[in-house]
């Protein structure tokens, strides 16, 4: 591979990005699978073990506080730095206090220190992305994109599997934590050897504006609702593939579960990196419209590699292989649609917009489960993994709509400001914040139900949140028609 290729990952910043992003994935695993492992080792009940599930929640809510991290600048290391250095101290000292605790006594103060840790963990996910969009320029950010997810998966690997197999073998339960602790201390060195943007930016200068005007610049935007629809769906058949991977090759083809283990977990994480990396290379070559093309192609094709596992006789080799191609060109559309969120992001907002962004591209993992079990259920493995394919089509379509407005995001033109259908675009949003609203309520509903609070309200929680998606949705496809009306109006 020609040198040049690599250059962008001998500069600051790769080593920068690449601890940033090791510090960024590290207590995610820590909250979920390693700490529940320790509750199964002390033999806390598993009702208890699922009800810390609910601290990942963090993850998903985090932008509801990313407008304070946009309207206040810390008194020290600037606006993004600032920020980053004080979740880094905190989630240090909150992961070397829960290796003091133990779950069978200090259970209350293991889920509040629990809450702490995926609390500044979220922050620390949200400035170190906003960090990333101001500072890295438009033709860094495929392979910026692509070192921070290497970092960030080194770290799943590391506070999971490697810490399990190293309090079991060798430190113990309680000093994993504290060397999980020192692991984050690159991380702030990292930091302090950062640097802000030197782009002149423009502030909120009230917390009302930090809320709202991120909304309204980009709800503004000529083709704002096509792109919102773009985030929503571009990996929405790869969120399908991956619904139910795990059970399709234990009950569906037949395999161990150690095999799958095996290789899904460790193979499936490499050819991930190896994507993302190999992504960002060839991303210093491609426009962001045509690396998002070819890997999203790439993204919907590979699916068929489980349909001809599901269609053909068993055999280790042909697993490996699908889950390596499958994972490839998923860490590949990966790289390109972190890049796409970045140049999305207004930097005077990047904090807010980029969380706001991100939890939307959640959506279809979160809520594909559902349909992925029906429709095994009713058509069977290899129809399942064939309309995978055709599931990601909506997204390339959307894609080919929104060329020519990011050609111009990309060359770092402004985005052009909608003047068509004023009425029609302001009832669209209305649906998405009445939408919005009622699942964030049904949720918070459902969260007080876990923990004995509310009792008997299934039925109202169930509805809040169908009706809620249902508005959402509504809106996004309305919003998206006008879109679609208002080019055909503009002059070409």
């Amino acid at each position: 591979m020609p040198s040049h290729y690599l250059q962008i990952f001998t500069q600051r910043n790769a080593a920068l990005l690449l601890i940033l992003g090791f510090a960024s994935g590290l207590p995610l695993a820590l909250t979920s699978g390693t700490l529940q492992a320790w509750m199964a080792v002390e033999n806390v009940d598993i009702k208890t073990i699922g009800f810390f599930s609910l601290v990942g929640q963090a993850y998903v809510f985090k932008f509801l506080w990313s407008p304070l991290m946009d309207r206040y600048t810390p008194p020290f290391l600037g606006r993004r730095r600032g920020w980053m250095l004080l979740t880094q101290t905190l989630l240090v000292i909150g992961i070397a206090l829960m290796g003091l605790m133990d779950p069978s006594r200090n259970l209350t103060l293991l889920a509040a220190l629990a809450v702490l840790v995926a609390f500044c963990s979220a922050s620390q996910d949200i400035v170190f992305d906003a960090w990333k969009t101001d500072v890295l320029p438009a033709t860094e950010r495929g392979s910026g994109a692509a070192i921070s997810v290497l970092g960030y998966r080194l770290a799943m690997l590391v506070s999971g599997g490697l810490a399990l197999w190293l309090a079991d073998r060798y430190v113990g339960w309680h000093a994993i934590w504290w060397v999980m602790a020192a692991m984050m201390i690159p991380g702030i060195i990292a930091t302090l050897m950062a640097s802000e943007s030197q782009d002149a930016i423009v502030q909120p200068r009230t917390l009302e504006e930090a809320v709202i005007a991120p909304l309204r610049d980009f709800f503004n935007r000529n083709n704002a609702w096509l792109l919102l629809s773009l985030i929503v769906l571009y990996k929405l058949g790869d969120a399908f593939a991956l619904s139910l991977t795990t059970i399709f090759l234990i009950r569906g083809v037949g395999f161990d579960a150690g095999d799958v283990g095996l290789i899904n977990k460790t193979l499936g994480l490499a050819a991930t990196i190896i994507g993302a990396l190999y992504g960002g290379i060839l991303m210093q070559r491609l426009s962001l419209f045509r690396a998002l093309m070819i890997f999203g192609i790439l993204q919907a094709l590979s699916n068929l590699a489980y349909w001809g596992l599901a269609v053909t006789d068993k055999h280790l080799y042909s697993m490996a292989a699908a889950v390596f191609v499958e994972n490839l060109c998923g860490g590949m559309g990966t790289a390109a649609f972190v890049a796409l969120l970045m140049t999305l992001c207004n930097k005077s907002f990047s904090a807010t917009q980029f969380a706001l962004l991100s939890a939307l591209s959640a959506v279809g993992r979160v809520y594909v489960g559902p349909v992925a079990g029906w429709f095994v259920e009713t058509w069977g493995w290899p129809t399942f993994y064939a309309f995978s394919v055709i599931a990601a089509l909506p997204g390339l379509i959307l894609l080919a709509g929104c060329k020519t407005t990011l050609d111009r995001a990309q060359n770092g033109e402004d985005f052009t400001v909608r003047c068509h259908f004023t009425s029609g675009y302001r009832w669209a949003l209305r649906s998405l914040k009445t939408g919005a609203v009622l699942v964030a309520t049904g949720l918070i509903l459902l969260a007080l139900r876990g923990t004995g609070l509310l009792l008997d309200t299934g039925g109202i929680i169930r509805f809040l949140i169908q009706s809620g998606m249902i508005l959402a949705v509504i809106g996004i496809i309305c919003g998206s028609l006008l879109d679609y009306l208002a080019l055909r109006k503009m002059p070409h």
